[in-house]
C-alpha cells in the first residue's frame, strides 16, 4: 500500500461525451472506455478525509480537504478500466503541490464550500487566480440504498487511474468496499469546470446523479504502461 485515504459524501454527475473528443484528452496508451458505443464526462464533489502515507498516521490539517475533480473513462491495452482526471479542484495548497510533484495530476488550487442541512448537501468551488471555471450542486439524498443502473455501474466500478508523468504513462491502482450509494434529487447545479477541462460544456441536467455516504480507499504504487 503506497496511501489510504477515506472518501464522504460524494455526489457524482455523469454526461454523455463525444468519443473523439475523449480520446484527444487521454494519455498515450490508454483510449475511450465505452459503454454501448458512449463515452461519459463526470464531475464529481467529495471530502478527502484521513490521508495518510504507508502505514503512518493521518496527516493532520493537510490530509483532510475538500475536492471536485472532472473525469473521463479509460481503458489500456491489458484492459485494464481507470479514471483519468482532467482536473482536480482542492481547496488546500500542499496537497496540490505534492499531487502534481509525484504523480503530475492536475491539481487546481481552489475555493470549495460544502455544507449539510439534515437531508440536503450543498458545494461549492470557484478556482483561484484569473480562471473564473467553477460548479455547484445541490442536492437532496433519498434514505433508502439505490442498487444503480448498467450505465452508472459502469461508470463507478473503477480500481485505478491513468496518468502521465516523467513521459510515462502509468495506472495507480485502487482498492475500497462496494459502493452503497443514495438516489438523489438535484435542487441546482451549475458547472463550468468540464468547459475549463477541454470537453463541450454541458447545457442539459446530468443524465445520472448519484450520492455515496464514502468509502475508505487503499492506492498500491504506479506501474508502467507498456510501449509509452
Amino acid at each position: 500500500m503506497l496511501f489510504r485515504q477515506n472518501w464522504r459524501d460524494l455526489v457524482f454527475l455523469h454526461w454523455p461525451a463525444d468519443p473523439f473528443q475523449v480520446a484527444g484528452l487521454l494519455p498515450p496508451g490508454t483510449v475511450p472506455d465505452l459503454h454501448n458505443g458512449r463515452s461519459y464526462v463526470g464531475l464529481v464533489f467529495f471530502r478527502m478525509h484521513g490521508l495518510a502515507f504507508g502505514g503512518t498516521p493521518a496527516l493532520p490539517y493537510f490530509g483532510s480537504f475538500d475536492e471536485v475533480n472532472v473525469r473521463l473513462y479509460s481503458r489500456d491495452a491489458l484492459g485494464r478500466r481507470g479514471v483519468v482526471f482532467r482536473s482536480l479542484e482542492c481547496d488546500r495548497l500542499v496537497p496540490v503541490l505534492a499531487a502534481d510533484a509525484s504523480f503530475r495530476l492536475p491539481y487546481r488550487w481552489s475555493r470549495i464550500h460544502s455544507q449539510r442541512f439534515d437531508n440536503r448537501l450543498l458545494y461549492r468551488t470557484s478556482r483561484r487566480g484569473t480562471s473564473n471555471a467553477g460548479a455547484r450542486v445541490w442536492i437532496e439524498v433519498d434514505g433508502n440504498p439505490t442498487t444503480p443502473d448498467p450505465v452508472e455501474e459502469f461508470l463507478t466500478n473503477r480500481w485505478g487511474l491513468h496518468g502521465r508523468a516523467f513521459g510515462r504513462s502509468y495506472y495507480l491502482p485502487n482498492t475500497h468496499p462496494a459502493w452503497s450509494f443514495r438516489r438523489c434529487s438535484l435542487l441546482d447545479w451549475d458547472d463550468s469546470l468540464i468547459a475549463a477541462a477541454g470537453l463541450s460544456r454541458p447545457r442539459a441536467a446530468p443524465v445520472s446523479v448519484l450520492y455515496a455516504p464514502g468509502v475508505p480507499v487503499r492506492f498500491g504504487a504506479p506501474v508502467p504502461l507498456p510501449g509509452t
